[in-house]
């Protein structure tokens, strides 16, 4: 009965994903968002010639690997509608996908550690009222993660590509909606009996062991800076108390909150399917429907993170520049006294 229960609710949701098309339209129109989001600040920043600058560069090339990740997502909804046999292609798709996926993680936690300095920088220079800029050493390591984040995930997908090439491991692919996501074929039999160790087994486990594990170590990494900006926030608020103007507290509180949204965003995008990854590697199979679940979801937000990076960017920038322009508009009209009141008002808003 058991059995039936589950062979039927597994029937069901493959219903969903080959008749209904659910998931090919919900990633096509969030891949879609993804690339005009992506694109933008991509153009945004050449065409400003704002790539010398470390938050810009950093933000991208995350936005570079986005665009990236939503071109391949738009690449298998093209090869799940074609009538040939793709199975090899759609696995090397995968294969190059999970590239993506892991710079993705890899180039938000460089950009969360360059808004970390940028938010350590502007305190100090409001303690000590001087600008300080980032010593050469730091500077080159920054760069060399930009490089290490696009240069690692390759490397850590070779094997991959080797074995399950060489093993013609694509023949794992026995559904057409297996061209679309990552992690849609298991690595154990509907019985859940463990299927024979063959190196498509383990090649298989192993790029769903090192997708997890590069998400585990970015959100790790990604909450300690975020726990050193709360607190170096906190010293610069004691240590300048009434010193700074409205602009400067204004200022500080945008970057505190892009400390939050951006790590939040990155969350959101990838938590479905990273759940996904440990219920497929540990053999959870016993609901199903959890997993039609966490592949509908996600379909909405893996692809998401280039749109949300966007709309955070064009916030910050937008509360930047009015701040400037309050500012000069206070230079220009109001009384010292009120300058004075507004400061406070300011300094109450950013807590």
């Amino acid at each position: 009965m058991q059995s039936l229960f589950y062979n039927s609710t597994l029937s069901n949701s493959t219903v969903i994903f080959e008749n209904g098309k659910t998931v090919l339209w919900i990633q096509l129109v969030m891949a879609v968002l993804s690339i005009v989001g992506s694109g933008s600040i991509i153009v945004f920043a050449l065409f400003q010639n704002l790539l010398g600058t470390r938050e810009v560069r950093a933000l991208f090339f995350l936005s570079l690997a986005d665009l990236l990740v939503c071109f391949t997502w738009l690449i298998g909804a093209v090869l799940l509608n074609q009538t040939c046999d793709n199975r090899t292609a759609c696995y090397n798709l995968h294969a190059v996908e999970q590239i993506f996926y892991m710079s993705s993680f890899f180039y938000t936690l460089n950009y969360t550690w360059v808004l970390y300095m940028r938010l350590k920088e502007d305190c100090c220079r409001d303690v000590t009222g001087q600008s300080t800029v980032f010593p050469g050493r730091t500077s080159s390591l920054t760069k060399m993660a930009l490089v290490l984040s696009g240069v690692l995930p390759v490397l850590l997908m070779v094997p991959v590509f080797v074995v399950g090439n060489t093993n013609s491991c694509s023949r794992s692919l026995s559904q057409a909606y297996e061209c679309l996501l990552m992690h849609t074929w298991v690595l154990y039999s509907p019985s859940r009996a463990r299927l024979e160790a063959t190196p498509c087994h383990h090649v298989h486990a192993y790029s769903i062991v090192i997708f997890v594990s590069t998400f585990a170590v970015s959100l790790s990494g990604i909450l300690v800076l975020m726990a050193k900006a709360r607190s170096v926030y906190a010293r610069c608020v004691e240590s300048t108390d009434s010193l700074l103007d409205a602009r400067g507290w204004a200022g500080l509180g945008v970057r505190r909150r892009q400390m939050k949204l951006y790590p939040a965003a990155f969350a959101v995008c990838w938590f479905p399917a990273v759940l996904l990854a440990v219920l497929i590697l540990f053999n959870l199979q016993e609901v199903p429907l959890l997993y039609v679940i966490l592949y509908l979801l996600q379909a909405f937000t893996s692809p998401s993170q280039g749109w949300l990076n966007c709309l955070l960017y064009g916030w910050t920038q937008q509360r930047l520049r009015t701040l400037t322009a309050l500012e000069k508009r206070d230079v220009d009209t109001q009384t010292p006294l009120l300058r004075s009141q507004k400061q406070k008002s300011y300094a109450t808003q950013t807590e």
